[in-house]
This record gives C-alpha cells, structure tokens and sequence, in this order.
C-alpha cells in the first residue's frame, strides 16, 4: 500500500495514498481497534450539514475567506452525496468527546478542498473548525441526526404502519369478536375496536417522540470548549442555526445554556424513552398478532398472517409468524440501547460529557432498527393480514362471558352460577340459564345480543 506523510502537532504519520483524512485521523484508527462499529453515517451528514453552514457563516462574517467558504460547502456536499464515504474509518469507541470523528470529517473537508483548488489553502482546524470545538460540534451533530432521522425515516415508518392498520380497521366494521383479559375469556369487542388499539398506540408513542424534539431542536453549537463561546463572535450560534434551519428544512435553536448543552444529555434520554414506548407498544401489537394468528389447527386461528418462508427445518408445511418475532427482537435492543443511553448521560463530567458516541450511535440505530422493523412489519405481515370470521364467531358463541350482559337481569350472583354450571358441565351459556330456571328462552335471547355489547 502506498503511504503519503502527513503532520499534526505531535509529529509525522502515515496515511493511505488513497484516503482524504490526515494524521489525527490515522492516529484514532491506529489507537482505538474496538470492534467493527463505526461512527453512523447519520453522524457524518450531520457534521457535513453543520460544517457547510458554520463555513457560510465565517465567510460572511470574514472569518475564512469567501474562496474557503465556497470550498468547504462543496466539499460538504460531496460528503452528502455519499461520494467521500470511505473516508470515515473511525470507531464508536474512541474518545468520549468525539474529537477524532470531528477531526476526521475537518481533515477529509480539507484535504478534498485543497485537491480541488491544487493548493494547499484550506487547514483542518484554523478554515473548516474556525469559531469551534468539538464539545460542541460533536453534541450538535448528534442533535442534527437525531432529529432529521426521526423526521425523515421514523415517522414515515410509522404512519405507514399506522394507516396500514387504519384499513385494516376500516375493512372489518362489524365483526364481532370475544375479548381477552388477563389471557382468559372476556366480553365481546369489534375486532376493528380492536385494531383501533393497535392504532392508538402508535398514533401515542408518535406524540410523545414528536414532543421530545422540541429539546432536541436546541444545539450546542457557539460554546466551543467548555460553554463559555471562547474563539466564537457574539452571534455565531444564531446565525448557524439559521444556516442549518435554511439547510435542513426544520428548525434549530441554540441552547440557551452552553455550559449545560456540552455536558448534559438529558434530551436524548427523554427521547429515547419515547422510543422506548413505541417499542413496547409494537412489543404489544406484534404479540398480539402472533398470538391470534397462532395454529393453524391447535392455537386460536382468528387471524390469517402472510406465508412469507417456510418455517421449520424439520416439519414439513409449518409457516411461523417471522415478522412478529423481528419486531419484538428489536424492541428488545431498543429497550436495551435505552439503558445504555441512560447510562451514557449520567456521565457529564464538570463541563463534558465523554459517553457521546456511544449515546449517539445507540440513538441511531435506534432509530434505524425502528424504522426499518416497522417498514417490514407493514409490508411483510400487516398488510396481509385476514380475517378468520368463521372462527371467531365459533369462539364468540362459546364464549361463557357473554354472561356479563344477564348480570342486570339476574344479578352477578346466580350470573355467576350460570357461567361456572356451564363450564362444568361442557353445555353453553343459554342450556345453562335455561337448566338452572333463571330465564325462559325468549327472555334470554332477549338479554343476550352480542351486537348490543359491543
């Protein structure tokens, strides 16, 4: 491999004759080996976005050159249109700051852009970090993808699952189901009230994430070192963040609190805990699906669910609900991603938090697992799913629960005799009311009327 010698202020090193990065860069790389997790390319288009506009805004205010500026954008573009994406080597596990990623995308900025002018103009940290630092670029970054995955790839995810189940529910008006508490026989319920739930929780776990940007809209960017905006004009934090609301399309603020924005993680924890709630909630609704898909003989077999693969190695003809199982894998990482972002936060130490990659790429993929389960979940299972009328009316009319609507007539007492009579006795509810002289036959179908229950 061809090596050129590149210099940093600890002395020489070699890089790669084919790669943009520089000699802080190549130091991480070489330093930190720590697993085969790399720094989300979430991150790295957010730190493009976020030098791009900090470089209009120095070119304006005369801080770099206008030249520079020019350049620096374009090489951000580059970065954007995923054209200088084997340049981000650096792993997850490096320092708790993310100085190095920050460095690597300041060294690929610079060295592209002095490809591009053949001269050596730009520097990584006086042109393409001028007016920053990394503690308070890396948590803007971190900000600037968490909101824009949440806007561009959750969201969309989820409502599509959720109007998948809004059809589902409207194509099933009026069939009528028995409900089930405690995994036990309850009143009857339409199954599109019951899907209505399914719906509900999205349309909830949705609002609270929605909320949660409103903290996560405010940056960190113009504190630079310690929060105190050393090397940056009065102003920079504002005009960057109009540059990158112009930029994005949605809106950032600068954090009021610098000094609490550069060690505080607090917005990603409550964040993710709304994530957290939309992976119980598709915890729940996967389960529930499997669970009334389940049989096709011997489980209860009210819903039929897409035959995507064969399910078993070793019995032939066995379709299982794979679609469900993946869902609720995921929700299991993402709740424990949760704890790992919880963890994370707590260690903003004096004016720094030093867990930031970790609490950004857990956030990530979070975010991505979410979205791309639900997108699967929607096309693969959702979608497809059927009803089984036949056998959830044969389920309704067995029901012993039906009881409930005598309780007015009869009182909860002898309703209760009649429902445990029958069940003893393996006879329905109405030979049971009828054997024990609770009611005559015209009285009890008078009573009982699942439609009216419902």
């Amino acid at each position: 491999m061809d090596f050129r010698i590149e210099k940093d202020t600890m002395g020489e090193v070699k890089v790669p004759q084919d790669k943009l990065w520089g000699a802080q860069t190549q130091r991480s790389f070489e330093n930190f080996r720590i697993g085969d997790v790399k720094m989300p390319s979430e991150i790295i288009s957010a730190f493009a976005y976020l030098k791009k506009a900090c470089a209009v805004v120095n070119g304006k205010s005369g801080r770099i050159t206008e030249e520079k500026a020019a350049l620096v954008a374009k090489v951000c573009n580059e970065i954007l249109d995923n054209k200088l994406s084997e340049n981000f080597p650096l792993s997850v596990f490096q320092t708790g700051s993310g100085t190095q990623s920050n460095m690597n995308v300041n060294e690929v900025i610079a060295n592209r852009a002095n490809q591009l002018s053949d001269k050596k103009l730009i520097h990584p940290n006086d042109d393409v970090n001028a007016c920053q630092s990394s503690n308070d670029t890396f948590p803007t970054a971190m900000n600037v993808a968490a909101v824009c995955t949440i806007e561009h790839k959750l969201f969309p995810a989820l409502d599509k699952l959720k109007n998948a189940f809004v059809l589902l529910e409207n194509n099933n008006p009026d069939v009528i189901k028995i409900g089930r508490t405690h995994l036990q026989d309850a009143t009857p319920v339409k199954f599109s009230q019951e899907v209505s739930g399914w719906r509900g929780l999205l349309e909830n776990s949705r609002d609270m994430i929605e909320m949660s940007l409103k903290k996560l809209r405010k940056i960190a960017i113009g504190g630079t070192a310690v929060g105190t905006g050393l090397n940056a004009p009065e102003g920079f934090d504002e005009k960057v963040c109009e540059e990158l609301t112009a930029l994005l399309g949605t809106e950032f603020l600068p954090d009021e609190n610098k000094f609490r924005a550069l060690t505080g993680k607090e917005a990603f924890v409550f964040s993710h805990g709304a994530l957290k709630a939309l992976a119980s909630n598709l915890m729940k609704i996967a389960n529930d699906i499997r669970w009334l898909s389940s049989g096709p003989r011997c489980g209860l077999g009210e819903l039929n669910i897409p035959e995507n693969e064969p399910g078993s190695s070793i019995m032939p003809g066995k379709v299982n609900p794979t679609q469900c199982e993946a869902v609720t894998m995921v929700a299991v990482q993402v709740m424990g991603n949760d704890t790992t972002i919880g963890i994370a936060a707590s260690q903003g130490n004096f004016e720094l938090n030093v867990f930031m990659p970790v609490c950004a790429y857990n956030f990530i993929q979070s975010l991505n697992l979410l979205s791309d389960a639900m997108n699967s979940f929607c096309d693969n299972c959702v979608s497809g799913i059927t009803v089984n009328e036949d056998k959830m009316k044969e389920y309704l009319d067995r029901s012993l629960m039906l009881v409930t609507c005598l309780t007015p007539v009869i009182g909860y007492d002898k309703a209760a005799e009649a429902a445990k009579f029958a069940h003893k006795n393996g006879i329905t509810l109405k030979d049971a009311v009828l054997s024990l002289g609770l009611l005559s036959e015209e009285e009890f179908d008078k009573a009982v009327k699942p439609e009216k229950m419902v």
